[in-house]
């Protein structure tokens, strides 16, 4: 089956949702409505003429990119300017765009893992930088001993009951409940006027922020009762922490050089800049997509022998030089293997709802540069 495009982009919030972009990104609907049905999905990394021209060849009615197509605040929107033309003929070819950016950077399987993953670094990595942690939340609920298992299931399934790499973690206590049902009820038990007392099972769990609506409306949807009685409480446990690149390790040392030759190859680009001696061996390694020159010292506390990252300047890269830390700067447009990867995640998740909707990965290269 097709579904409307707000169907779509929610299975992609579920990969990379947008509480983990960095305060102020230009993400989400930028253009067009969600409030459609959507048939082809094209992947790109930026929207260019280009790119909308390949869409409009394709068909397809929503892209999805990671660099934001309005990136500076709007007063007016001009069709005779380069920008201005760009949004016309989205809107005349009701196009949708929406954006993914520093959240697709941070989720777990994102631009920064691929890019360390592609590079061929071992995990577990570590990020450069916490951005975001998941608050936890304690929820209790009182359920009826025959409705026990299948409330339970609800609130795990919808991501209740993880502490650390513990799943299903809850606490159950049998008890009695009370209750009296008034005028205009229609109790599960017991009748309207009479006290009723009822087998129930206590249930502790944690949920945290992140799914908190998505456990509460599984609870209410599980539970057989008009009025459910449940609380929800924080509580002082760190929940998953969440962060902005990468560090993991190459399985042995290996030269600079040959460690270059390695990025540009996994990376698909004919040619980087480096800094730092070509014989120094490297092990260590923090990958950062996009723009890297202020996460230098994160690399450097991190330990890393040498920042894979883009757009660095040039007084940064004598400071990096200076502490010791080489630079590979393969340039900002490598983060186009979100193009490949997304698609791939989008195909999978959309095939286990049965949603029939294409999803194509751009075939435009959209690097700006050129290497002389």
């Amino acid at each position: 089956m097709a579904a409307k495009g707000q169907t779509i982009i929610q299975v992609m919030e579920k990969f990379a949702p947008k509480h983990l972009a960095m305060e102020g990104d230009k993400i989400g609907l930028q253009l067009g409505t969600l409030q459609k049905e959507i048939n082809k999905v094209l992947i790109a990394l930026d929207v260019t003429d280009a790119v909308v021209d390949e869409a409009i060849r394709l068909g397809c009615e929503l892209i999805i990119a990671h660099h934001a197509i309005i990136y500076r605040p709007l007063s007016s929107i001009q069709t005779d300017t380069p920008a201005g033309r760009l949004y016309e003929k989205c809107i005349r070819n009701d196009i949708a765009v929406y954006i993914s950016h520093t959240n697709l950077d941070v989720a777990e399987g994102g631009v920064n893992d691929m890019m360390a993953e592609a590079i061929g670094l071992n995990g577990p990595f570590a990020a450069l930088e916490e951005v975001h942690t998941d608050k936890l939340f304690k929820l209790v609920v009182f359920v009826p001993e025959d409705h026990h298992e299948r409330v339970l299931n609800g609130l795990f399934s919808a991501g209740a009951g993880w502490i650390g790499n513990y799943s299903h973690c809850s606490f159950n206590i049998p008890g009695t409940g009370t209750f009296v049902p008034r005028e205009g009820t229609n109790p599960y038990l017991g009748e309207q006027g009479k006290l009723e007392r009822a087998s129930e099972v206590r249930v502790e769990t944690i949920v945290p922020d992140s799914v908190r609506k998505a456990v509460i409306q599984a609870l209410l949807k599980a539970h057989p009762y008009e009025e459910v009685a449940y609380d929800l409480y924080p509580v002082d446990l760190k929940g998953r922490s969440f962060g902005i690149g990468r560090v993991g390790k190459l399985e042995q040392a290996e030269s600079l050089a040959d460690f270059t030759d390695r990025v540009k190859k996994a990376l698909g680009v004919n040619a980087v800049r480096v800094v730092g001696s070509l014989q120094k061996p490297v092990r260590k390694i923090a990958v950062l997509g996009g723009s890297g020159s202020k996460y230098v010292r994160h690399a450097l506390f991190a330990g890393a022998d040498v920042l894979v990252t883009g757009d660095i300047d040039y007084h940064t890269a004598h400071d990096a030089a200076a502490a010791g830390l080489a630079i590979v700067d393969p340039g900002h447009n490598v983060e186009k293997i979100m193009k490949e990867g997304v698609a791939k995640v989008l195909r999978r998740q959309l095939a286990e709802r049965k949603i029939e909707a294409e999803v194509i990965a751009s075939a435009i290269d959209t690097e700006i540069f050129q290497f002389l």
